[in-house]
């Protein structure tokens, strides 16, 4: 499994393929955007039936990165659950799953936009975090350095073997990473929405997510 290892403020950071970070010296995986439940609250408003599999999928994920990294702490970046009844009708067995992962690990959820405020099932609920030389919050702080966010899904497209491929992505600067989201179902923003543009320096590299983390120019 390829990575791209990086620095930012003096962290070491590995972006993994998962479409998680991982920082190694304090043990911490970092991911963005689960959306659990979104193909419940769509079908509620009368939207596209899609198969309900993906929070079982995302799970299924989450639990390889973290038995592969034995994280002690984990960092959930904001909508995390689609709504509050996506957290109510949550199948037990997904509920399960889930409690399972948290036990006895520190684990932190970050206030998102869709996210229906603290919730019974374990972590801290917080609206930014800071650790050591890092912030992680939900939507990026233009006027901040040396933070983690989410909450854009940013996606990019190459080109490989004549076939034009699009994927989500880290986006990283020397200010800050904005991680693609984590979750099923979630869509996207590309990496030349004019938001994502104002956000990123100049230089800003995009590093896909898939089989391995690939760096290529965030705009090109």
């Amino acid at each position: 499994m390829r990575t791209y290892e990086f620095i930012l403020n003096d962290a070491h950071l590995t972006a993994l393929p998962s479409g998680a970070l991982w920082w190694a010296e304090r043990g911490l995986l970092c991911v963005s955007d689960l959306h659990f439940g979104k193909s419940g609250r769509i079908a509620r408003k009368g939207g596209t039936l899609l198969p309900p599999y993906e929070n079982a999928e995302t799970l299924a994920r989450l639990e390889r990165d973290i038995l592969t990294r034995n994280p002690q702490t984990i960092i959930c970046l904001g909508d995390s659950f689609d709504d509050l009844a996506a957290f109510e009708e949550m199948e037990e067995e997904d509920h399960r799953w889930l409690t399972c992962l948290i036990a006895g690990r520190r684990w932190i959820w970050i206030e998102g936009n869709h996210d229906p405020g603290p919730v019974d099932i374990g972590g801290t609920h917080v609206a930014t975090h800071t650790e050591g030389p890092l912030v992680f919050r939900h939507i990026a702080d233009p006027d901040k350095s040396g933070e983690i966010s989410g909450h854009f899904h940013p996606k990019t497209r190459v080109n490989a073997k004549g076939r034009s491929i699009s994927r989500p992505c880290f986006l990283i600067d020397k200010s800050r990473v904005i991680l693609p989201a984590y979750g099923q179902y979630t869509g996207g923003l590309r990496t030349d929405t004019p938001v994502l543009q104002e956000l990123m320096a100049p230089q800003s590299i995009a590093v896909l997510t898939g089989k391995t983390a690939t760096a290529v120019p965030m705009m090109f």
